[in-house]
């Protein structure tokens, strides 16, 4: 039984493979640069101006403006995903690190001798994505077309 399509009028009925995979991969760029615009923008709103230092389990207060500053987010399109995070300023620092899980520092006291303390967490990024991440749904809605 045939179906009364001619096979030029057929071969435009189907997808266009390449068409559809640049599409779907220019629509994945664009939401997962804008979700890790949110993220950025909602961590760098945690880090607050404050008199005094944070408190354990409350996000970081600015002193200098550096972390608030340097942090971005990147497109990977090797992983295709995104990368949101603080820069590394220094080499000799994990000082984000450190305030996102806590950890032990060296710190320089008045006297000049360095000591040794733990740094109880003070997270920024992982509250910043876990409050973002119910808006990816709606990112990729009607993002292919």
């Amino acid at each position: 039984m045939f179906i009364g399509v001619r096979l030029s009028q057929a071969k435009r009925l189907f997808f266009d493979r390449q068409k559809v995979l640049s599409q779907v991969s220019r629509a994945e760029r664009r939401v997962l640069s804008r979700f890790g615009a949110y993220v950025r923008q909602d961590a760098k709103q945690r880090i607050r101006r404050r008199k005094r230092p944070s408190q354990r389990d409350e996000s970081p207060t600015n002193q200098t403006g550096l972390l608030k500053r340097h942090i971005y987010f990147v497109f990977d399109p090797d992983r295709r995903s995104v990368v949101i995070g603080p820069a590394r300023l220094s080499t000799g620092t994990q000082a984000p690190a450190t305030l996102e899980y806590g950890g032990n520092a060296i710190v320089d006291t008045p006297q000049g001798k360095p000591v040794r303390v733990a740094i109880a967490e003070r997270p920024y990024m992982g509250p910043a994505f876990r409050q973002e991440l119910p808006k990816v749904p709606a990112l990729w809605r009607d993002s292919v077309r």
